[in-house]
């Protein structure tokens, strides 16, 4: 009996992959005083529905999904992935520092605790929709992050959110990605 499956491999390398991101350093970690409520604030930046934490999560997603058919764009979502990676450490940093506490639960507007859900996610299955749904998820954090900013009035917590604003501006994917 002769063997009639056909093996299936994945053709993407993703060796040499780097963070996708401004080349520029970030600011040191530190803050002026303890602040739990500027701490609760970055919480939702780290994992709240618009989050670090959603955005890794929804990056890495996509690359697994895409790597065999847009292996350039699997790429760069994984490298996008990576550097949101760092931006979840320096926050996690910040919060520790504040007073806070690094979890996967953060504090709504009615001030309950919600855990992180993949439910916060958005999954397309076309790949153009899949850019387009990032654009809008990077968008929102930008957004965030720059009313967070204008909540902490901590000049080192400001220095490091206006960094990764930065990171994010610079790593945004865009529709021509898209191979």
């Amino acid at each position: 009996m002769q063997d009639t499956t056909t093996l299936q491999t994945e053709s993407c390398s993703f060796a040499g992959i780097r963070p996708v991101m401004a080349d520029l350093p970030y600011p040191p970690i530190q803050v002026s005083a303890k602040n739990p409520a500027f701490a609760s604030l970055l919480n939702i930046d780290y994992c709240g529905s618009v989050s670090e934490l959603s955005a890794i999560t929804q990056y890495i997603n996509n690359e697994n999904r895409i790597s065999c058919e847009h292996c350039s764009l699997a790429k760069t979502f994984l490298g996008i992935a990576m550097a949101e990676m760092m931006h979840l450490q320096k926050l996690g940093e910040l919060i520790q520092l504040l007073g806070g506490s690094v979890s996967y639960a953060s504090r709504q507007p009615n001030g309950h605790m919600r855990l992180w859900t993949p439910e916060y996610l958005t999954l397309p299955d076309q790949v153009g929709k899949m850019v387009a749904a990032n654009i809008e998820a990077e968008q929102a954090a930008i957004q965030q992050y720059q009313m967070h900013r204008k909540m902490i009035r901590d000049e080192h917590v400001d220095a490091v959110l206006a960094r990764i604003i930065n990171s994010r501006l610079y790593a945004s994917p865009r529709p021509r990605d898209v191979d």
